[in-house]
């Protein structure tokens, strides 16, 4: 269990989902000059491959059916590389943890966020080990995130993505900015006193990677920090839709491709690039919902089993699949807590 003081000290939010440049610009690129820059860039996406040691290769992207892919970040350093644990530089959660589905039928992406905090079963450590979410990661890298959180909302997950941090300002940079609608002024004091005023504005990197990680002057927390995560991902999109962006490519991969890992291969890549393009388009943002909770000394997020029934179905039927009860940890526990109060202790045995 957390072990922290009962006083919540100050969190440095370091996850964003910057993965997502990357995905969709192989979503939405177009056209035979985008496929030959492409393959142009071949050397530096062989670079991300990295396969889960005893996962079967699924074909689903090449039979142009739904998939999900957990997206994962993680901060170990401005250049650092993305090994799970403190092996390199110390503590290395994944703080972002998005379930993306893709639906080529559909032509839709719904991205489901799951909070950092979200108290979960860590699948593959011992006698059913119960902790933060965000710390499967830390303990068995993508293999256990990935079994860690299909269990949570029983959803199949075949492919993942990790980056590091360090990418972010060269690709906010490579896309020429981004721009956002600030609903409130603020000064993002934990990142180092960027000044947003209120309404439309136009970031470079580092100023879009402060606007995205505020979260203490946020009287909402991680949820408002999500929202501005998202208005930074669409921006991003939306400016790497055009041909100038795409000129870049090659360069904007290089520079990103030591800050990644993922289990796509380069025909999958390709295999999106080609047939789920459209699926761009149409983003759609969701986040599971949790409740304030205390676990000895740990904050915690605590999701009530109909709202985690709630993403799990959602979640399947985005993939075209059919809805199943919850029957995980989550669910028995919160069975066990019938008097649990918001904010209050939540009892695990």
């Amino acid at each position: 269990m957390d072990s922290r003081s009962r006083k919540r000290p100050p969190v440095r939010h370091r996850g964003f989902k910057i993965f997502f440049l990357f995905l969709f610009i192989v979503l939405a690129a177009g056209g035979a000059y985008a496929a030959r820059v492409f393959y142009q860039t071949k050397s530096a996406i062989d670079k991300t491959y990295n396969p889960i040691d005893d996962k079967k290769v699924s074909t689903t992207i090449q039979d142009k059916k739904p998939f999900s892919i957990l997206l994962l970040g993680v901060d170990t350093g401005a250049e650092g590389r993305i090994d799970q644990g403190s092996t390199n530089q110390g503590d290395a959660n994944s703080d972002t943890i998005i379930i993306a589905t893709v639906n080529p039928d559909q032509n839709k992406v719904t991205m489901t966020s799951i909070p950092r905090d979200t108290v979960a079963e860590i699948v593959g450590r011992p006698q059913q080990d119960i902790e933060k979410i965000n710390a499967a990661y830390n303990y068995g890298g993508e293999k256990m995130a990935i079994n860690s959180v299909s269990k949570l909302v029983n959803v199949p997950i075949d492919y993942y993505l990790t980056i590091n941090m360090g990418g972010l300002e060269k690709i906010v940079d490579a896309v020429g900015g981004v721009d956002v609608d600030n609903p409130f002024a603020f000064t993002s004091s934990y990142t180092g006193g960027q000044h947003f005023p209120k309404g439309e504005q136009h970031l470079n990197g580092s100023m879009a990677l402060a606007y995205a990680r505020m979260r203490h002057e946020d009287t909402t927390g991680d949820y408002g920090r999500q929202k501005r995560q998202q208005q930074v991902i669409k921006s991003i999109v939306k400016n790497a839709l055009s041909i100038g962006t795409l000129t870049r490519l090659q360069t904007l991969l290089d520079s990103v491709s030591s800050n990644m890992r993922t289990n796509l291969t380069t025909d999958d890549m390709m295999s999106i690039f080609s047939n789920y393009r459209d699926t761009a388009k149409n983003m759609v943002s969701a986040t599971l919902q949790g409740q304030d909770a205390w676990i000895g000394d740990g904050a915690y997020q605590v999701p009530t089993s109909a709202e985690l029934q709630k993403v799990s179905d959602n979640i399947r039927t985005a993939l075209g699949l059919e809805k199943e009860t919850l029957n995980n940890e989550n669910i028995r526990l919160n069975a066990q807590n019938p008097n649990f109060q918001v904010g209050g202790e939540y009892y695990i045995p």
